[in-house]
C-alpha cells in the first residue's frame, strides 16, 4: 500500500456527505472536557475543604494515569460492540453512561468519612472519561475529511476549554450555593446529555479491523513502525511539547516570585486566558485548512518558541500587570494555535482500521516530555534561576523544529 493510501481512503469515506457539521465536534469537545476537572481541580478543592490529609490529596495525581495509559486499552475500543450502534457510537454511549453513574456516585460519597471510596469512584470516572476521549478522537478522525481536521480540532478545543471552566471554577462556585453534593449532581445532569448527542451523531462508515486478541495490540504498532520515516515522525512528536513541558509547571511559582498575588493570577488565567485559547485554536484551524498541517505546524512551532521569550520580559519587569497580561494572552494564543496544528498532524498519522489505538499511542508519545523531563523542571529552575531556566525551555523546543525541517517537510508517513 502506498503512503498516501490511508488518506485517500479516508477522503473516499467522507465523500458525498455535504458540508461538515462542526457543531458535533464542538459538543463532543464539551463532553470530553467536562469530566477532567471533576477528578482533578474540583475534587482536590472538595477534599481540602473536607479535611482530608495532604498525602491523600496528593494521591489524586495518580487518577490521571488513566489518560496517560489509554493506549493500553484503546485496541479494545477499535472493536465493535454488539449494540447495533456502530463501532464509535457504541463505545461512546457505554463510556458516557459510565461517566454519569460514576459522577452520581461521586456526588453521593463523603470524603470526610470515607476518602478512599471517594478516590476510587473518581478513578472510575477518570477511566470512563479516558475511554470517551479515545472514542471521540477516533470519531473525529474518521468522520471529518482530512481538509477539515484543523477546523474540527479548533471546534473541539473550544468546547473542551469551555467545559473545563464549567466543571472547574463553575462547579466550585456552585458548591457555595448547593453544597458539593448538589454541585456534582448538576455536573452529572450535564454529562447525561452526552449519550443523547452520541445517538444523534452519525456513525463513520470505515473499514473495521478483523484482528483479535493480542494481535489487536500488536497490529497497529507493527503497521506504524513499517512506514518509511516513522522514527523521525515519532522523534518529532516526542520533542515538540518538550519546551512547554518544562515551562508550564513552573509558571505559578514564577508568577509568585515576580510578586503577583493569587487574585491577580486568577484574573488573568480566567476569561483573558480563555479568549486567547479560543482565538488561537480558531486561527490554527484556519491555517491548517489553508496551508496543511505540516507547514502550519512548522510556522506556529517557531511562533510558540518566540512567545516563550515573554518570560524574560516579565523577569526584567517583575510586578508589571500589563506585561503579565500580555505574556499570558500571547503565550496561550500561540500554544493553542500550535496545538491545533499539532493535533491535526497526529490525526493524519492514523489508519482508519486502527484509529483509536494509533491516535492514543501517538498522543501518549507526545506527553512523554511532560511525564518525564517536566518532572525535573523545579530542580532545573532552582539551579539556573528563572532567566536561565526559561532560556533552557526555549532551547529544548528547537530540536523538534530541526527534526521537522530535516525529515518531515516532505510527505509524511501517512498523510
Amino acid at each position: 500500500m502506498t503512503a498516501a493510501a490511508p488518506a485517500i481512503r479516508r477522503a473516499e469515506v467522507t465523500a458525498g456527505r455535504g458540508a461538515p457539521r462542526l457543531y458535533y465536534i464542538l459538543l463532543f469537545g464539551f463532553f470530553s472536557g467536562l469530566p477532567l476537572a471533576l477528578s482533578g481541580l474540583t475534587l482536590r478543592q472538595w477534599l481540602t475543604e473536607s479535611g482530608v490529609t495532604l498525602g491523600l490529596i496528593g494521591a489524586t495525581a495518580n487518577i490521571g494515569l488513566a489518560y496517560s495509559l489509554k493506549f493500553l486499552f484503546a485496541p479494545i475500543l477499535d472493536r465493535t460492540l454488539p449494540l447495533g450502534l456502530g463501532r464509535r457510537r457504541g463505545w461512546l454511549i457505554v463510556a458516557q453512561i459510565a461517566l454519569v453513574v460514576s459522577c452520581v456516585a461521586l456526588a453521593g460519597s463523603t470524603p470526610a468519612r470515607h476518602p478512599a471510596l471517594t478516590l476510587l469512584v473518581a478513578g472510575v470516572l477518570a477511566f470512563s472519561s479516558a475511554c470517551q476521549d479515545i472514542s471521540i478522537d477516533a470519531w473525529r478522525i474518521e468522520w471529518y475529511p482530512v481538509a477539515v481536521q484543523g477546523e474540527a480540532l479548533a471546534a473541539y478545543v473550544w468546547g473542551y476549554r469551555i467545559a473545563m471552566l464549567v466543571s472547574g471554577s463553575g462547579a466550585i462556585a456552585l458548591a457555595s450555593f448547593l453544597g458539593w453534593h448538589g454541585s456534582l449532581l448538576v455536573m452529572a445532569a450535564l454529562l447525561a446529555c452526552g449519550p443523547v448527542l452520541s445517538l444523534l451523531a452519525p456513525e463513520p462508515a470505515v473499514h473495521v479491523s478483523t484482528v483479535r486478541g493480542a494481535e489487536a495490540f500488536i497490529a497497529p504498532l507493527r503497521e506504524m513502525l513499517k512506514r518509511p520515516g516513522i522514527w523521525a515522525v515519532l522523534a518529532f512528536i516526542a520533542l515538540f511539547k518538550l519546551g512547554e513541558a518544562l515551562a508550564s509547571p513552573m509558571a505559578p511559582s514564577f508568577y509568585h516570585a515576580m510578586g503577583f498575588n493569587r487574585l491577580q493570577v486568577a484574573e488573568v488565567l480566567s476569561l483573558p486566558n480563555l479568549f486567547a485559547v479560543l482565538a488561537g485554536s480558531a486561527t490554527g484551524g484556519v491555517l491548517v485548512a489553508k496551508f496543511g498541517a505540516r507547514k502550519s505546524l512548522f510556522a506556529t512551532g517557531f511562533i510558540q518558541m518566540a512567545a516563550m521569550g515573554l518570560y524574560f520580559l516579565l523577569a526584567l519587569y517583575p510586578g508589571s500587570v500589563p506585561i503579565l497580561y500580555t505574556k499570558v494572552v500571547v503565550e496561550n494564543f500561540a500554544e493553542a494555535m500550535a496545538d491545533t496544528c499539532f493535533l491535526s498532524f497526529l490525526s493524519a498519522q492514523c489508519r482508519v482500521e486502527f484509529t483509536a489505538t494509533q491516535y492514543a499511542l501517538l498522543s501518549s508519545v507526545a506527553a512523554l516530555g511532560l511525564r518525564t523531563i517536566g518532572g525535573f523542571s523545579g530542580v532545573i529552575a532552582a539551579d539556573l534561576g528563572w532567566v536561565g531556566f526559561y532560556g533552557v525551555a526555549i532551547f529544548t523546543a528547537l530540536p523538534a523544529m530541526l527534526v521537522m525541517r530535516r525529515f518531515l517537510w516532505r510527505e509524511p508517513a501517512v498523510s
